[in-house]
């Protein structure tokens, strides 16, 4: 996961969207930020297209995002998707703490949003994969709350 993609700056590595949020908190220092990682996909009948989303969402005045698409031979299991779904958000979400601490950002809340919800056939899932998110850490959103995956990624799966 080291090449994304910014609709407004095009291909940019891990170091390069870092640089990008860093320099988007620091346009308004004072105001409220969230720093949201989310992922979606969509399987087809070759291979399943993941895409996870860095969301810093400037609270009540925009966001800015950026997201990277990779290909898997995966099967149809729903509950393996969403399973693989969490552990690359869980991975980002680790990756982008870390280089928050690093460079006194700590205090940045890092949030992961989920692709489940109550309504649908992924309910039965919600409890161990929020459960993975709280116990590694973060904040966990799901569906209708979860725009990170259900909106941005699952917008570059198709």
């Amino acid at each position: 996961m080291d090449d994304f993609i910014s609709p407004s700056k095009g291909r940019l590595s891990f170091d390069e969207v870092f640089d990008d949020m860093m320099g988007y908190v620091q346009e308004y220092p004072d105001a409220e930020y969230k720093v949201i990682i989310g992922t979606d996909s969509q399987y087809s009948q070759d291979n399943t297209c993941f895409v996870t989303a860095i969301i810093v969402h400037r609270i009540g005045k925009g966001a800015r995002y950026y997201y990277t698409r990779e290909w898997e031979f995966m099967g149809k299991s729903l509950r393996q998707r969403i399973f693989y779904e969490t552990s690359r958000s869980l991975a980002l979400a680790s990756w982008v703490a870390e280089r928050l601490a690093e460079n006194g950002h700590a205090d940045l809340n890092v949030e992961i949003h989920l692709d489940v919800g109550v309504n649908g056939r992924t309910k039965e899932l919600i409890r161990e994969v929020t459960g993975m998110v709280i116990g590694s850490g973060f904040d966990a959103r799901i569906k209708p709350d979860s725009f990170g995956a259900s909106k941005v990624a699952d917008k570059f799966t198709k």
